[in-house]
């Protein structure tokens, strides 16, 4: 893998990490700046690949179509990298003119599936409402107190199981979410014409792309090639936005309680991931970092852990303990933590 441009070196200021989180604002802030070429390097290195795997795949599939799905299935990373680069298009940190990042994020929303503007809108929310009990509902994953899932009735509490089901959150969710609610915004259907245009406009070139597969190569290569790689993709970005979020310290506050800098430094997770997958998924694991400078490039965000070592040991999750997080499923105010099904009704006892 080529090697990227160098990035500038901090001095190490672990010694005077701030107390309070709403102190790392300002810390944060020295990293801010985007690095124009290396900003241009990370994009040629995730889309190359991509594109080049596709066309590997595609012509697999005159000598075998496993050979061309598990071509596709290991594109799903550098699709889901593709989305990481989208996502820090959206926040304003890829480059400095906004309209480049902009529009950079617009194209690969059509590779993602997902309407830049929509995507963009709804994202700034979840960051302006992460962890506010009494702000749930746009742009984070559904979520239910131990007494809201008490007070509902049989049906309402088997509809909230089926939801947090593993196999339903990862495998009928990810393929709702990308190929049915991305292609029509209705969720912000009073929010102004933009974000229609922005739905339409990418269905319409997602459109164009889908016939030309079809014309060229069949239905054979679009089941095959791009099928498992965006299918693939959308369940590991699932993950991902879930383990971020969805950890049995994580914090969640009602009203005066609630503080936006608190709640992206404590109920945001530090996702310790090995070097390969730090870099598909963008270092979008130092996501307590990310919520607490949203306009930090994603190739900083690791200069941030490596000169900060109080954020590296701030919420901390290995790979191996993130996966007992999808068990868990109810907020508990009284004991502020998550808890699976089993430890709730335990707690009622």
């Amino acid at each position: 893998m080529p090697r990227p441009p160098e990035a500038r070196e901090l001095p190490d200021s672990s010694a005077e990490a701030p107390r309070h989180a709403s102190d790392w604002t300002r810390t944060l802030a020295a990293y801010r700046q985007p690095i124009q070429s290396r900003s241009v390097f990370e994009l040629a290195v995730t889309l190359v690949p991509l594109v080049a795997l596709w066309a590997a795949a595609w012509w697999a599939m005159s000598v075998s179509p496993l050979l061309a799905i598990l071509l596709a299935l290991v594109n799903a990373g550098f699709l889901v990298r593709a989305f990481m680069v989208q996502h820090d298009c959206g926040h304003g940190s890829l480059f400095r003119d906004r309209r480049v990042g902009d529009w950079v994020g617009r194209g690969l929303g059509v590779l993602t599936l997902t309407p830049y503007d929509v995507w963009r809108k709804t994202h700034a929310i979840h960051h302006a409402t992460t962890g506010n009990l009494d702000q749930r509902g746009i742009g984070d994953m559904p979520t239910l107190t131990v007494r809201e899932y008490e007070e509902k009735g049989p049906l309402g509490r088997a509809a909230y199981r089926l939801l947090r089901h593993p196999v339903f959150l990862f495998g009928v969710v990810p393929f709702y979410m990308f190929f049915l609610q991305n292609r029509l915004p209705v969720h912000l259907m009073r929010s102004g014409w933009r974000y229609w245009l922005s739905a339409m406009g990418t269905n319409a070139v997602i459109a164009l792309l889908v016939a030309g597969i079809l014309w060229l190569g069949g239905w054979q290569v679009l089941v095959c090639v791009f099928l498992p790689t965006t299918m693939l993709a959308a369940t590991i970005g699932m993950w991902f936005f879930y383990v971020q979020h969805q950890f049995e310290d994580t914090s969640w506050h009602r009203g005066e309680d609630w503080n936006i800098q608190e709640a992206a430094l404590y109920g945001s997770s530090h996702y310790a991931l090995p070097a390969p997958l730090r870099w598909i998924s963008g270092n979008i694991g130092a996501h307590h970092v990310h919520h607490l400078a949203s306009r930090i490039p994603f190739y900083r965000l690791d200069e941030v852990i490596r000169d900060h070592q109080v954020l590296a040991g701030t919420k901390r999750i290995t790979l191996w303990q993130s996966f007992r997080c999808a068990r868990l499923h109810l907020w508990d105010e009284e004991g502020r933590k998550l808890l699976s099904f089993a430890e709730a009704r335990a707690l009622s006892a």
